[in-house]
């Protein structure tokens, strides 16, 4: 299994998508241990002070797929859950500044909670509303379509560069505004269209 990332994917107002469109996309990666499936998260403070938060959707791929048009691209969609990208912020300035990898600020163990997966066919690619609560209050909010690159403009340039295979997970980026730190206690409640899909607990 491959669990990929893409950063900086959503805007505020959608008449600024055609100008981000040209920007350079990035792609980052986590490993399967990274995972945590519908179960409390243990703080990672052994190595990190300042984890930071980010909801996203996230896409798993269901068939095997290479250079991929953009018509068939959402076909390779099997189905989709809610998740968060932790990233350890402090290690994530030192990769930066020492020109190093970011496996370890983004790739700890619990580094990418996620709900269980739901059909695609139970949704419109293009309008799905997603949601985060902390400590039940509304942290982020977006849908789809602020999405600078849609699900199929992910798929098509991923798999220029790797084979997409049946199990592969995409996390398809967060909404632009209100990611922020996460602290130990805290409780992480995250929506799809209204259904609480991922409820946990920083412990």
């Amino acid at each position: 299994m491959k669990i990929l990332g893409i950063g900086s994917n959503y805007v505020t107002d959608l008449k600024d998508i055609a100008e981000k469109k040209n920007a350079k996309k990035f792609i980052f990666s986590k490993p399967e241990s990274s995972l945590a499936v519908n179960c409390d998260v243990e703080y990672p403070s052994s190595i990190t002070n300042e984890l930071i938060y980010e909801i996203e959707l996230v896409v798993k791929i269901g068939k095997e797929g290479k250079n991929i048009s953009k018509e068939t691209a959402n076909s390779y969609i099997s189905e989709i859950a809610v998740g968060i990208d932790y990233t350890a912020t402090d290690l994530l300035k030192d990769a930066r500044e020492t020109k190093h990898p970011w496996d370890f600020a983004k790739g700890f163990d619990g580094a990418a909670p996620i709900s269980s997966f739901k059909p695609v066919s139970n949704y419109n690619l293009g309008d799905i509303d997603f949601d985060l609560k902390i400590n039940g209050e509304e942290k982020q909010k977006s849908n789809t379509a602020y999405m600078i690159h849609d699900f199929a403009d992910i798929i098509v340039f991923i798999s220029k560069y790797m084979t997409l295979q049946p199990g592969d997970l995409i996390f398809t980026g967060t909404p632009a505004l209100g990611k922020g730190e996460i602290f130990k206690g805290d409780q992480l409640q995250c929506s799809v269209n209204g259904e609480l899909l991922l409820d946990f607990k920083m412990i």
